[in-house]
């Protein structure tokens, strides 16, 4: 749970917000509430859970306990200083990135914690972004301290460096690696020690810092607040007024509580972040970065919401997970953001338009759950009896409140000069899902359990949107589409263990696309007689490559058409190029980055929107068929840490697969190679690197972009592919 990188996040105010997300391997976050009628939470434990043997709270699935990694996000609620924190506990591996954006969305705050001897490494700049997208007010947190190679500066001038943050400094560690006991508040000029015999990190205690005891330790800390003054004065025009002000003459007069004020206000402003730092193995540090969460984050309703105007206190949320429970049916976690949620209420479903009754409401603790009786606004609920309720939709308490909101929000929209629809308006920003990279077949152990292997995977695409499943239209064989081959392994091992289906799965596959490098026309005409009815339309259109990225095709109609003539057919013609650009001719991958003009239609009356569709689609096809076509292979960004000593073994390797290296950095004791190399031309590469490196390599993928192989490569591809060799 606690590994390389993890990004925590939280509101706190009366009611606040925890989020906590560990990169590589781990993420949590979580939400903070000032407690009204207390609901008494938590287990009691012979001995703390501890990620490192395997008993984590949240990390209760099988598949993860086994790993020692997080593959689902989980929550947990638990009290803290008056405060009630929902803390969700996300993946860290690149294969379940959808959970960590999935829950950032409902998230106001975010603690970034990062491993002290690594600083920021590749998944780390990932989910900054992700945060940064979202406007998440962040908190450093540098862990593993007490780590060999431990080294708060090489952290710190990392975050400044690679994620072109700010950082504000305000603790200090008390030696380093195994030399670390404590850290120094510099806000107050304190120490923080912990007993030595102590493993779960509750016996601390803190001290002023005395000329007569720590000198040395007085003066750094001394002028680490100075500096920390002097750079929140400058991002902080309050504060500077202040500064200049009163203690222009004596930094050391300023009370604490005007600095914490003026960090807290920076920290919401997104200018800086605050760094703490600890060792989470021993729980030291880990009480200071609680308080400095409740101290520096902003609570819900420091965040601003545009569309909570609308709603006037009416029930307003964001459904962003479902996940199954075999007893109790589909499990709803969402975000509310006004109004409040009781048992037996029953909301409206705008993107669905259906209305459904909450039989249940629950507080979660991961694989167990407190029921209560209501939640109010800046809280993360869990929902029994939502049958239809997916992933990204907006939740209201009724279809009468929606439209209320909606001629609020229009008549505003008149005020500003804006134009957008009702929808756009009243709906919350979704989830965005990442396209799969991966695909494979999968087959169940006799025709007899093909429902239930349907039945499977409909539930798991339903919590996991990242998972797409389709239907070979050729050979009729169930595929599946991942993110990644350990995404796509623990799908396969959850259908054994949770549906009891022994199921097979082909050999793994690369998600290719496909484009056309030349402008190209082309004409079809479809006369059918069906029945008495005579259908006939004749169609040209123009399919061009583009510029722009685009993974839907650009329809466009040239002025030849009549707009009368396209405007009545619009959805069955755009159905039609949808439909044709989804299996190109030379790999049936889809096609991309393309424009299909349409430049003649013509339609004998009474002619079915089926058949004009029908018409449209194989035009486009003949046309994609008859344009020079170019095969287009996903491209990883790719980061392996190694020793000097393997650095040449991984390099000549690499140049192998056709990676193409941009710069070897240093950190610490070893080498980074940073650079990209085709999908396909990695798969397995775990086990290859620890060969070539006895076990001391670690590597890390993300999605670049797509681009064009070389002629040579193509023709090597679609050789095998059609089994030539």
């Amino acid at each position: 749970m606690l590994s390389s990188l993890r990004i925590f996040a939280v509101n706190h105010k009366k009611m606040s917000r925890l989020h906590i997300n560990s990169m590589y391997y781990s993420k949590i976050r979580a939400s903070l509430k000032r407690l009204k009628p207390h609901v008494p939470l938590g287990r009691n434990y012979s001995s703390l859970p501890d990620v490192d043997d395997g008993d984590t709270v949240t990390d209760f699935m099988a598949q993860e306990r086994e790993r020692g990694i997080t593959i689902q996000s989980a929550a947990v609620t638990f009290d803290w200083k008056g405060y009630r924190v929902n803390l969700i506990d996300t993946p860290g591996h690149v294969d379940f990135t959808l959970e960590v954006e999935r829950c950032l969305r409902v998230l106001d705050g975010a603690v970034a914690v990062f491993d002290a001897s690594a600083g920021v490494e590749a998944q780390t700049l990932t989910v900054w972004r992700q945060a940064d997208k979202h406007k998440i007010p962040r908190i450093c947190f540098l862990n593993k301290m007490d780590k060999t190679g431990a080294s708060f500066n090489y952290a710190v001038e990392s975050i400044r460096q690679k994620l072109k943050a700010k950082p504000l400094l305000l603790q200090l560690p008390i030696g380093e690696a195994k030399t670390f006991k404590g850290v120094v508040d510099v806000v107050s000029k304190e120490k923080l020690l912990w007993n030595l015999n102590s493993d779960d990190g509750k016996d601390f205690e803190r001290k002023p810092l005395l000329e007569m005891s720590d000198p040395k330790l007085l003066k750094e800390t001394t002028e680490a607040r100075n500096a920390l003054i002097e750079q929140v004065a400058d991002l902080d025009d309050e504060f500077a007024e202040l500064v200049l002000g009163e203690f222009s003459e004596n930094f050391d007069l300023l009370p604490a509580e005007k600095l914490q004020t003026a960090i807290h206000r920076v920290t919401l402003a997104q200018t800086a972040v605050p760094v703490l730092c600890g060792s989470a193995l021993k729980n030291k540090g880990v009480q200071p970065l609680l308080d400095a969460i409740t101290m520096y984050l902003p609570s819900p309703e420091e965040r601003n919401y545009d569309f909570l105007q609308w709603y006037k206190g009416d029930l307003c949320a964001l459904a962003f997970k479902v996940l199954h429970d075999k007893q109790r049916g589909p499990l709803v976690f969402m975000r509310i953001y006004s109004g409040m949620i009781k048992p037996q209420l029953a909301i409206h479903n705008i993107n669905g338009n259906c209305t459904e009754r909450i039989s249940r409401l629950l507080l979660p603790f991961a694989d167990q759950h407190v029921e209560i009786p209501s939640l109010t606004a800046g809280n993360i609920a869990l929902t029994v009896g939502l049958k239809h309720t997916a992933t990204g939709d907006t939740l209201v308490s009724s279809k009468s409140s929606a439209l209320a909101a909606a001629r609020r929000a229009e008549r505003e929209g008149e005020k500003k000069h804006r134009q957008n629809s009702e929808a756009e308006r009243l709906l919350l920003a979704g989830v965005e899902i990442p396209e799969p990279v991966f695909f494979c077949t999968i087959e169940p152990p006799s025709v007899s359990k093909q429902p239930d292997l349907d039945h499977a995977l409909k539930c798991l695409q339903r919590e996991d949107p990242s998972l797409k499943v389709r239907l070979d239209p050729d050979s009729g064989q169930t595929v599946l589409c991942g993110m990644g081959e350990l995404h796509i392994e623990i799908i396969h091992d959850r259908i054994k263990r949770e549906y009891g289906l022994e199921t097979y799965l082909g050999p793994l596959q690369v998600a290719y696309r496909e484009t056309i490098l030349n402008s190209v026309r082309a004409t079809d005409t479809l006369d059918r007689t069906l029945g008495d009815k005579r259908h006939l339309v004749t169609v040209e259109v123009e399919a061009k490559p583009i510029e722009a990225s685009s993974g839907a095709p650009v329809i466009e109609y040239a002025d030849s058409v009549s707009e009368d003539i396209w405007k009545a057919s619009q959805e069955a013609i755009e159905n039609g190029i949808h439909s044709a650009c989804l299996q190109g001719p030379l790999l049936g991958s889809p096609i991309q980055d393309v424009a299909i003009t349409l430049h003649s239609l013509i339609i004998h009356p009474g002619t079915s929107s089926t058949m004009i569709s029908a018409c449209v689609s194989r035009c486009v096809q003949k046309a994609l068929k008859k344009a020079d076509k170019q095969v287009l292979e996903p491209l990883m960004n790719l980061e392996v840490t190694v020793t000097r000593d393997y650095l040449s073994p991984v390099l000549a390797d690499l140049a192998q697969r056709r990676g193409n290296i941009q710069e070897i950095q240093t950190r610490q004791d070893n080498r980074v190679v940073i650079g990209f190399v085709p999908l396909a031309e990695i798969m397995g590469y775990s086990t290859v690197l620890r060969t070539l490196t006895s076990g001391s390599a670690a590597f890390a993928l993300e999605l670049s972009n797509y681009q064009a192989m070389s002629p040579q490569d193509q023709s090597t591809l679609l050789s095998r592919r059609s089994g030539l060799t």
